[in-house]
């Protein structure tokens, strides 16, 4: 694989966001429509007392990636209630075409008291185009299980034949490291199967290999399959000490399968890298792989997780 960056091409200080938002575009996820690529991603306020509100929006491009040619001006799915296990943000969320509704697979976030954040995948629909989505109920779709004890999150779905299949992302510990007061989180990927795209069959099994050590965090598996093979790519990074210090923040890992069930990685084979200088030179993360307009993309964030926009990728070879 070898990609050929376009560059950044949304910076969400340049537009008006609703929600009072105004820093971050985080996870961009595409719907491909007839005349339009429609990208969502994750945007945030600050609440009240301070603290970040995690909010879905999108931006349309034309198919060949080139312009904008729209913004949503609308909420897209308002935020749980109450309690709920996405009652303080949505990042990221998925979506698929699914005969003629859209389902759309979100990562709910709630903050937490011992720990800071926990994570569910919730499920809601779109009649409209993908404008505005609805949920079925106010609960998760899946979450924490007896092997999958908390941070059930980054879920990717695509259907082959007539299986859904959903990749997401699940915490095994909690861990406090030397001279780090607060805990991290330490997360790894997972494969579920599914008949109608709501309930799922998992088995709590990593499916992805460490690369940097077995406390090596996984993150927003994406997959397409491209000549005789299934590709995925994701983002990895180290347990701690990774938000300032580039050498442990996050890189993009790939992974090949012929059969949806064993993935070999060999991320020397990625064919993309942080660039020498510039808005992806300290880390690469969250990307999402696409076909539009008969060719292949890669959009991603790059540094401090995608405050200040997302880019993209063309597959050259």
């Amino acid at each position: 694989m070898k990609w050929g960056k376009v560059g950044k091409i949304f910076d969400p200080r340049d537009h008006h966001l609703p929600n009072r938002c105004v820093e971050f575009a985080q996870s961009p996820q595409t719907l491909v429509l007839a005349d339009r690529v429609r990208v969502y991603f994750s945007t945030r306020e600050r609440d009240e007392v301070g603290k970040y509100l995690s909010h879905v929006t999108y931006v349309d491009y034309s198919l060949d990636m080139s312009a904008i040619i729209g913004l949503s001006s609308e909420t897209v799915l308002p935020l749980g209630n109450l309690g709920c296990f996405d009652e303080h943000g949505i990042f990221p969320i998925n979506v698929l075409h699914d005969g003629n509704r859209v389902l759309a697979y979100t990562t709910g976030w709630n903050r937490k008291v011992s720990v800071s954040a926990d994570a569910s995948i919730g499920l809601a629909i779109s009649h409209d185009e993908g404008k505005t989505f609805v949920r079925p109920g106010p609960g998760p779709l899946l979450t924490a299980s007896l092997n999958e004890p908390f941070m059930v999150a980054d879920a990717f779905v695509k259907k082959y034949d007539d299986t859904y299949y959903m990749w997401y992302i699940f915490g095994t510990e909690w861990k406090k490291f030397p001279d780090y007061p607060e805990p991290d989180r330490i997360y790894k990927i997972a494969q579920a199967t599914s008949k109608d795209g709501i309930t799922w069959s998992r088995n709590g099994i990593k499916i992805i290999a460490d690369k940097l050590n077995t406390d090596e965090c996984q993150a927003l598996p994406t997959v397409l399959f491209v000549g005789d093979r299934y590709h995925m790519y994701f983002c990895y990074r180290q347990a701690y000490d990774f938000r300032k210090n580039s050498d442990r923040s996050y890189r993009l890992g790939y992974a090949h399968s012929h059969d949806l069930i064993t993935w070999t990685r060999e991320d020397h084979l990625s064919g993309i890298d942080v660039s020498s200088s510039g808005w992806d030179s300290e880390m690469l993360c969250y990307p999402h792989i696409f076909e539009s307009n008969g060719n292949v993309y890669m959009l991603y964030n790059g540094n401090e997780f995608g405050k200040f926009g997302f880019g993209l990728a063309k597959l050259e070879h």
